[in-house]
């Protein structure tokens, strides 16, 4: 006689996408790619000369302090643009993989360690395309952000955070690697990295969707109003730290303004940069708003 051991609301929620994650994981293996030999790098690269960010996609661009620049200035605001891109990478993988590795093998979330393996590796690979253009053309900036603590010792509203931050950060840091993937004018070296991180963020993507979707439907049942108020409110306030960290005052100070904090303050409530947030932020929240994980757009971000 077989005993069937009965499931948990979340084991059975992983196991609703298993066919997700066998095909992603599959995938992983079969696309996997050395960063070590993957890429030469240059000796030197000219900032002045070659475009290393799409120069639509700076937070200066449509701005009075944009109009004011020549070109050998408008080249380089996109390569100090590209280099605080490729930080806020470093700096948000550094925090999504020690989530990684705290979650391998937990009894709860056994089903998914094969596939974190796969998604730390590919972190950790990013990080030294990014690193490595960093460290050889220009430099790491520092982050601004602040990390607060999240759950309040609630396991599960703990996972439920990190995985949603973590697909907040990646769906926003994919469509710029979209985008400049596809840049012809953009110099190889950048438009190799952007390219490289796409292939893999678009399973990061898939799965975080679905891991997010199931400790959603496995727990929210249990959570009262004002525990779900705190969650859409953590999420409306990542939101907004996320894109603050795009419109970088030390950016600015290395192109030469005299008041980077206000230049800073200025492209975050312009117009059109308003406008390029609300597209780029499109898809991610309509996938928390159709889910009903949030209610409100975050507050000051559009």
């Amino acid at each position: 006689m077989t005993t069937r051991h009965p499931g948990t609301p979340l084991r059975d929620a992983v196991a609703a996408f298993s066919g997700t994650l066998g095909r992603l994981t599959d995938q992983s293996r079969e696309k996997y790619q050395n960063p070590y030999t993957a890429l030469t790098w240059p000796d030197s690269v000219n900032p002045e000369a070659d475009w290393f960010f799409s120069p639509e996609l700076t937070s200066l661009h449509g701005t009075g302090h944009e109009a004011a620049l020549d070109d050998r200035q408008r080249h380089r605001l996109a390569f100090h643009e590209a280099a605080n891109f490729f930080s806020l990478n470093i700096h948000g993988e550094k925090s999504l993989m020690e989530g990684l590795a705290s979650r391998l093998y937990r009894s709860d979330l056994m089903e998914i360690s094969d596939y974190l393996h796969h998604f730390l590796d590919e972190e950790n690979k990013h990080s030294v395309y990014f690193g490595g253009f960093c460290r050889r053309y220009a430099r790491l900036y520092r982050s601004r952000h602040v990390s607060v603590a999240d759950g309040g010792g609630d396991r599960a509203v703990a996972d439920f955070l990190f995985f949603a931050k973590a697909l907040l950060f990646e769906e926003h840091a994919d469509r710029y690697n979209i985008v400049q993937g596809r840049d012809e004018r953009l110099h190889g070296l950048a438009r190799f990295i952007n390219q490289a991180h796409h292939a893999d963020e678009s399973r990061h993507l898939a799965f975080n969707r679905a891991i997010v979707k199931a400790l959603w439907q496995a727990h929210s049942p249990a959570w009262d109003a004002g525990q779900r108020a705190d969650i859409a409110a953590r999420i409306g306030q990542f939101f907004a730290m996320t894109w603050r960290e795009y419109y970088n005052p030390d950016v600015y100070a290395d192109c030469g303004f005299a008041d980077p904090w206000q230049v800073a303050e200025d492209a975050w409530g312009h117009p059109a940069q308003r406008a390029r947030r609300r597209d780029f932020s499109a898809k991610c929240l309509r996938f928390f708003q159709s889910n009903d994980m949030l209610e409100e757009l975050p507050a000051d971000v559009f």
